[in-house]
Parts: structure tokens; C-alpha cells; sequence
């Protein structure tokens, strides 16, 4: 077809890049080739297939039609291709120049671009895709690494009873904006996964995503036994075994996959335990190109990997039984490794010596990387308690889990409205290079300007609304046409709130049903009346979660309600973009601390709309009475049903007193001026700070550039300095149980107290180890100073004297003295747990 349509491929280049996700420069034109499809489907390479040659050609013969192509393909090229110096230059390659951060490696169970790349779930497939497009418009140079699933996360219908039904349409690869990835002659990328008496062929793809690129594999090879074939049919599907396979294929053939395209990544980010395996494959190519052994290599390379947890719960962190990973990765550890089965097995369990505990993901991955966070601070909180195990006499404050709090790419969640009045006040680069001026800038938009884009994105939502639910109920036989029903259901002038979540039962998602006749009293208050939209799946395995979305179906088909609420089904991306760009409030409910982060929230800001939340996961860093409304507390309840009753009543209380009253207190112009006021407080203030603006910008300074410049120092000169720190810290290791404090004393005076520690080392060097002082710090981090060696001991070989001296006011009984490990590089207590404590 290409060949008989002149300028088609001008056409392909547009459709196979995924900018238009975000950018919608091109949604005009897609719309032009075919309206109805493009309103259905928003995937123009669906369009573009779907079009005849003749209906291409005629477009492409008219001036206007060719000249937008032109213009945008120009565009297309001014991005991927920037100038030094000029109006396209990326923030890394301005703030960066020097930098040896050549390639990060992103790895992810889930991605989730748009809904027409049907290969995410929820949260960590929107939090890995809007990094990715963030890292697009910032010029960090990265790659995805993820799964192409056969049929992806199920589709939800909702039956007539309110019942949630799964179906999994087939992700045909022809109609995704996806191309074969082919290696440098030309034939499509296979690799070959040896698994127990068989191998498996995977086949990879590639998708354009603006600057960057992301990697798929997938099992669908015909060469593969149907069995086989089926490995990466479902995401969280399919029992244990397929999620083990996936993991095997996503980390060991996903780092392979780089290997054999002549991609050395500097950094290998893992979102999430899924990709674990990584860690394994980048040490054997590391072994294979050095000929170290197994642990220098890991020693080596871990330098430049990065783990990043999402999961508050211990619960839900992937274990798999150590036979079946002694099963399926023997061969790989004996034959690849070269190191028993038992040493591979030990990296993801706590008691290596116990053949029943099963092989933690989690533990993998803090093993096998150099630097591990959490993705807000209550949940690097929770994971430092979590994973304290790990590291033994440590500090609860130190074990290494910190933060990097998710942020959502804002230009893919904003709306038209919204985007031209921050294109007024901000300017059209204002998310792709720092954010150090948007909060003063958008605060100079008028009360007039911010009110007119909210009542424009309520009523857009509103006629969704509309649109979706008759489409909803007429496909299950519960739709009656009337003109008052059409007319009727929502209004666009009424307060209107959002809530949609996956079902769970932490997620609390029947908060508000907690007295459903108050929550009627609410919606259907004649003088301040309420509208509420709600939607959400819940995992088919999980019958408490499907239980309430009936519950929530049902209750909308109350009489009472009034066509006040409705439940959407089949919760993705392009009715998540709805949603949050038209609700007034949106509303999160769950039980603290088990949000890690949640990121529905923040895709409101932008819009105007405002958050009314539990203070959990990125809320209970955000909060303040200025910027929205929290529910419950700091502290949490261990009883969950006392819990529950108080803060629903408080939820109920928070509407009827003080949420819609500010939002139908108007001025004579019909400005409800102080709900304005908060409106604009929120987007100054957190729109910039949770998008994923910042939060890639804080990866790049804060982990990948360290991080590359680590593994450029261990990894260099195959691996020399790698191999001397593997004999000091086997050295160290060999003789820690050599070290003990012989006498600790101190001496107090006006100015503040001096400490001297004798300490006795043996056959360890004194540069290798640090003596601190250490004081407790309730609430905050801990007091610490090292303390200095003054001198030897005399007539006693390995010690040492060390003093310090401080002027603070506390008594010398607060104090203490430890020593820990300090060798160039290693961080600790992450690579090296050792800590001796003076009492």
C-alpha cells in the first residue's frame, strides 16, 4: 500500500511515534482520515491501516492536508534530532554536557502509554509510561524494557445485576502502534530461552515513544508449542509458574535482548521486583566479557542498577517456592553462573539455611543493586521497617530504602482547556525543562480564566458521562430511552466528584456507602445538590473487591439516587483522562499506610481540580488546608472497623460542612471566588512537584548520574577496582568478629564533651572501617559524627585511639560509638551490613 500512496510513510513515522499520546498535534488530522474511528480507538496507526489507499490518496493530494503533514513531521524531527543551543535542546544535554550517563535501562512488568497499547494494569504501568514520556521530553536518554502481553490486564463489563464480568480481547500486534525489531541484517530480533527440557523462542518489538524507545518481548512465536506460546498471554494472570516465567523472560532475556543489540546500559532501573533477574544477566555478560567470577561481577555491576519498591505490604511482594526457582534456574546458575544453586537461592531469602522459606523478588532486588527507594516518604517509611530484617542492628532510620515520590507526566492528563490556560501563564516549554518559575506564573491567571476552564472541563465530562453509560447499559439490556434521562443524568453545574481506584478492599472504596442514606441526603440536596462518578475493576481472583463494585452498581439504580451517580465500566487510560480532567474533587480512601503512593490525585492538579484524601501514600506529604481536605490522621487504627465508621462520618461531615458549601458560596458573577483561590494555591503548588517532571529529574541527579559514575569506576579496566574491593570487603568480613571496643570514655566541660574510644581492630586496616558517634534522635535522623584516630595504642598491635568532641547540650549518656565498614564506593549498609556497637 505504502508503495502505491505517495507521502504514506510520512503517515507511518506519525502514527508509530507515540508523542501523539501527549502532544494531540496530530489528533486533527488522524480525525480527518476517519472521525468515527479516531473517536473510538485514538490509535492512528489503527486509523492509518484501516484507511483505503484512495481515501490516503485524496488526502494527500489536498495542499492543506500535506501541508499539516509536512509541519508536523518537521516538528517530529526538530524533537528527535535537537541542536545544541537551539529552542529544542533537552534539559539533560543543557544541564548535563559532561555527563557519562549514556543509557538508562528501564524494566517493567507494565507499561502504560495509551489505551491503544493495551500492556498495563493500573498504577506501576502509568507511573513506567509517564516516566517514560517525562524522560522523552526531558532528553534523559532512556529505554523501556517490558512485556507484549497476547490479551494484557482483562476488560471489565458489568452485568445487570452490577456484577463485574473479565473478558480478554486479543492485543492483535498488526493493530498496535508497534514495529518487529530487527537487528543490524535486518531479521527480526528471537532470542532463545532455555527453560526445563525445552526452549523458548521470544520475539521483540519496538514502539517509539518521542526521544526514547521501548523494548517488548513476547512468547506468541509460532516456532514455540502452544503451551509455551501462551507464557506472556496475560499480565497478573495465569498461577505462579507463568508469572515466574515472565519474570525470567522481562529480567534475564530483557537485559539480553540489550546485550545483543549492542545496548550497554550505564544504569539498569528496576521498577519493582518483577525484573530482578536483570541483575543476574548484567553480571554474566559483565563475567562472559572479563572472565570474573560470579560475585566480583556482581560486585561490579550492582554499582549501576537501581531498585525502586512500589509496595507497602509484605504481602504483596512476589515470592516464588524455592523449588520451583531451584527448578527453572539451576541450569542458568550452574552452567551460566557458575556458582551453586544454593548461592542463588540465598540472594532472595532471609534464612538461606531454611529450604521452606520461599524466594523473595524484594530481597533480590536490594541484593543484587547499589541504591533503593520508595515512591513517597511515608512508604520509604514503611519499606525502611519492612525490609529492617535485612539489616540487622541497624537503625530503624538507616536501613537504605529512601525516596523518590512518583509524579504524573502532566501533558498527557491535562485537558484542551487546561492546557491553553497554562500555555497563557507558563509558555509552551514549561514541562520540559526545570519547573523553577510555573508556580509565580500560573498564579498571575485571573479568577475569571481559572473558573471558565473548570466549567469547561466539567461539562465535557458530563456529556462523557452521558455518552459512555447509555453505550454501558444499552449492551446489557438495562437502557430505556427517555428525554428526561438523557437530559438528566448529570448536570453540568453541579459539584461534581470523581472516584476510581482498582477494587480493594484497603483501597476502601465503600467509604461512602458507609450510611448510604446520608450519602443520598447528600447527592440530592435541591439547593446544593451533588454528582458523583465512579469506576474501577477489581482483580478476577478478587471476590471482595467485585463485591463492592456491585454494591456501587446497585446503589446508582436507586430511585432515590436521581441519576446522581453513575458507575463507568471498563476503567483505562482514556477514561482515567476523563475523569480527572472534569471532576471538581477527587477522592481517595485508603487505609494508611498501604497506599505506597497513588497517583490519580495528582493527574487533578493540572485541572483544577482539588484532592480530598486519607493522609496516605504522596497526600500525606502534600496536604495542607490550603490545597484540599484530608481524612483521618497520621496515626492509623489496629481497629479497622471503629476506623472506618469515623472516618466515613468525618468524610460525610467534610462534604455537607465545608466542600459544598465553599463551592456554591458565588459572587455576584457567579464565581465561587474562595473555591477559585484554592483551585490556583493547588496548581502553584503541587501540580509542578508531583509531576513526573520532577521526579525523573530527581532520578537522574540523584541516582542514575551517581549511579553511572559508580559503575564507571568499578566496571572499568575489566573490572580492577571491582576486583580489589572484593578482597577488602572479603578481608573485612573475614576478620569483623576481630574488632571490639576495649574502653570508652568521656570528659565534659562548659565548652561541651569529648569522647575517646580505645578500640582494638586485629587484622583489619584502619582505613577500611569508620568509628562514629552515634545519638539518638526521636522523630528525626540520628545524631552522628565520625571520630577521628589520633594515635596507636602502645604495645598493642590493630588498636587505635579515636576522639571526637561535641558542643551540644545533651548529656554524654546519650551517646555511643559504633564501627562501621568504609571502603571506597560501597554503600552502606546496603552492600555490607556489618555494624560493631560500643553498647
Amino acid at each position: 500500500m505504502l508503495k502505491s500512496v505517495p507521502g504514506a510513510e510520512d503517515l507511518v513515522e506519525l502514527a508509530l511515534d507515540m508523542r501523539w499520546s501527549w502532544s494531540h498535534a496530530s489528533d486533527k488530522l488522524w480525525g480527518q482520515i476517519d472521525p468515527e474511528l479516531w473517536e473510538i480507538t485514538h490509535n492512528p496507526w489503527v486509523v492509518f491501516q484501516t484507511a483505503s489507499p484512495a481515501k490516503l490518496n485524496q488526502l494527500l493530494s489536498e495542499k492543506g492536508f500535506r501541508k499539516e503533514v509536512n509541519r508536523l513531521r518537521t516538528n517530529q524531527a526538530r524533537e528527535s534530532n535537537p541542536v545544541a543551543g537551539s529552542d529544542t535542546e533537552a534539559w539533560f544535554q543543557k544541564s548535563h554536557p559532561d555527563s557519562k550517563l549514556k543509557t538508562v535501562a528501564y524494566f517493567s512488568m507494565e507499561f502504560g502509554l495509551s489505551e491503544a497499547l493495551p500492556i498495563y494494569s493500573g498504577g506501576l504501568g502509568n507511573v513506567a509510561g509517564d516516566q517514560l514520556k517525562s524522560a522523552s521530553d526531558l532528553g534523559v536518554p532512556v529505554v523501556g524494557v517490558g512485556l507484549l502481553y497476547q490479551q494484557g490486564y482483562f476488560r471489565q463489563v458489568i452485568g445487570a445485576d452490577g456484577s463485574q464480568r473479565a473478558v480478554y480481547p486479543y492485543n492483535d500486534p498488526s493493530q498496535l502502534p508497534i514495529l518487529p525489531l530487527r537487528d543490524s541484517a535486518g531479521e527480526w530480533l528471537r532470542v532463545r530461552v532455555q527453560l526445563p527440557g525445552y526452549a523458548v523462542w521470544v520475539r521483540t518489538w519496538e514502539v517509539k515513544v518521542g526521544r526514547v524507545r521501548l523494548l517488548l518481548l513476547d512468547s506468541n512465536d509460532p516456532a514455540n508449542p502452544p503451551v509455551h506460546r501462551g507464557i506472556t498471554s496475560e499480565l497478573y494472570g495465569g498461577g505462579t509458574e507463568m508469572r515466574l516465567q515472565q519474570e525470567i523472560i522481562l529480567g534475564i532475556i530483557g537485559y539480553r535482548m540489550l546485550h545483543l543489540l549492542g545496548i550497554a546500559p550505564d544504569v539498569c532501573h528496576l521498577n519493582e521486583g518483577h525484573a530482578g533477574f536483570a541483575v543476574w544477566e548484567r553480571a554474566r555478560v559483565f563475567m562472559e566479557k572479563t572472565g570474573l567470577p560470579f560475585d566480583v561481577a556482581l560486585l561490579a555491576t550492582r554499582a549501576g542498577n537501581l531498585f525502586t519498591t512500589h509496595t507497602p505490604v509484605d504481602a504483596g511482594i512476589d515470592r516464588f517456592p524455592a523449588p520451583m526457582i531451584e527448578h527453572y534456574l539451576r541450569w542458568y546458575a550452574t552452567q551460566i553462573l557458575h556458582i551453586d544453586v544454593n548461592d542463588l537461592l540465598a540472594m532472595g531469602k532471609l534464612n538461606p539455611a531454611d529450604p521452606n522459606e520461599p524466594f523473595n523478588m524484594a530481597y533480590l532486588g536490594i541484593r543484587g543493586c547499589g541504591a533503593v527507594n520508595g515512591v513517597s516518604q511515608l512508604h520509604a517509611q514503611v519499606s525502611r521497617k519492612m525490609f529492617s530484617n535485612l539489616f540487622p542492628r541497624w537503625p530503624l532510620e538507616e536501613v537504605p530504602v529512601s525516596c523518590v515520590t512518583n509524579g504524573v507526566h502532566v501533558p498527557s492528563w491535562d485537558s484542551g482547556e487546561s492546557d491553553a490556560l497554562w500555555h497563557k501563564a507558563c509558555g509552551s516549554d514549561r514541562w520540559r525543562q526545570d519547573l523553577d518559575e510555573i508556580e509565580s506564573q500560573i498564579r498571575t491567571a485571573s479568577d475569571n480564566d481559572l473558573w471558565k476552564m473548570r466549567c469547561a472541563n466539567r461539562s465535557h465530562l458530563v456529556d462523557s458521562v452521558r455518552i459512555r453509560n447509555k453505550r454501558q447499559e444499552s449492551s446489557i439490556g438495562t437502557w430505556v430511552a427517555t428525554e428526561d434521562k438523557e437530559k438528566h443524568l448529570f448536570d453540568p453545574n453541579v459539584l461534581t466528584l470523581g472516584f476510581a481506584r482498582r477494587f480493594a478492599t484497603y483501597k476502601r472504596p465503600n467509604l461512602l456507602l458507609h450510611d448510604p442514606e446520608r450519602l443520598i441526603r447528600i447527592l440530592t440536596n435541591a439547593s446544593q445538590p451533588v454528582q458523583l462518578v465512579v469506576a474501577g475493576k477489581a482483580h478476577p481472583q478478587d471476590h471482595d473487591g467485585q463485591a463492592m463494585i456491585q454494591q456501587w452498581v446497585q446503589f446508582s439504580r436507586r430511585k432515590e439516587v436521581n441519576g446522581r451517580v453513575v458507575f463507568l465500566s471498563d476503567y483505562d487510560m482514556s477514561l482515567a483522562e476523563e475523569l480527572v480532567q472534569g471532576v471538581d474533587v477527587w477522592i481517595n480512601t485508603p487505609r494508611r499506610p498501604w497506599e505506597a503512593c497513588g497517583t490519580s490525585g495528582m493527574k487533578v492538579l493540572v485541572n483544577g481540580g482539588l484532592n480530598l484524601s486519607s493522609l496516605d501514600g504522596w497526600w500525606a506529604e502534600a496536604y495542607d488546608p490550603a490545597l484540599g481536605w484530608a481524612v483521618g490522621d497520621h496515626q492509623g487504627s489496629a481497629d479497622e472497623a471503629a476506623q472506618d465508621a469515623a472516618e466515613a462520618n468525618q468524610l460525610y461531615s467534610l462534604l455537607e460542612n465545608t466542600v459544598i458549601p465553599l463551592y456554591y458560596r458565588r459572587e455576584s458573577n457567579g464565581i465561587p471566588v474562595s473555591w477559585v483561590a484554592m483551585m490556583r494555591e493547588s496548581m502553584a503548588r503541587l501540580t509542578g512537584q508531583y509531576s513526573a517532571n520532577r521526579s525523573v529529574r530527581e532520578y537522574t541527579e540523584s541516582y542514575y548520574l551517581p549511579a553511572a559514575e559508580a559503575y564507571d569506576k568499578r566496571t572499568g579496566n575489566n573490572g580492577d577496582f571491582a576486583v580489589q574491593l572484593h578482597a577488602k570487603q572479603t578481608a573485612l568480613r573475614t576478620h569483623w568478629q576481630e574488632i571490639h571496643f576495649r574502653e570508652f570514655a568521656t570528659s565534659s566541660d562548659e565548652h561541651g564533651t569529648s569522647f575517646r574510644a580505645h578500640i582494638y581492630l586485629g587484622a583489619v586496616r584502619p582505613e577500611h572501617i569508620r568509628v562514629e558517634l552515634f545519638a539518638d534522635n526521636p522523630g528525626s535522623a540520628p545524631f552522628i559524627a565520625e571520630m577521628c584516630r589520633t594515635s596507636e595504642l602502645v604495645g598493642i598491635a590493630g588498636g587505635f585511639v579515636f576522639e571526637a568532641r561535641v558542643s551540644t547540650g545533651r548529656p554524654p549518656s546519650d551517646y555511643t560509638a559504633r564501627i562501621v565498614p568504609a571502603l571506597e564506593t560501597l554503600a552502606v549498609p546496603l552492600e555490607e551490613t556489618q555494624i560493631r556497637w560500643q553498647r
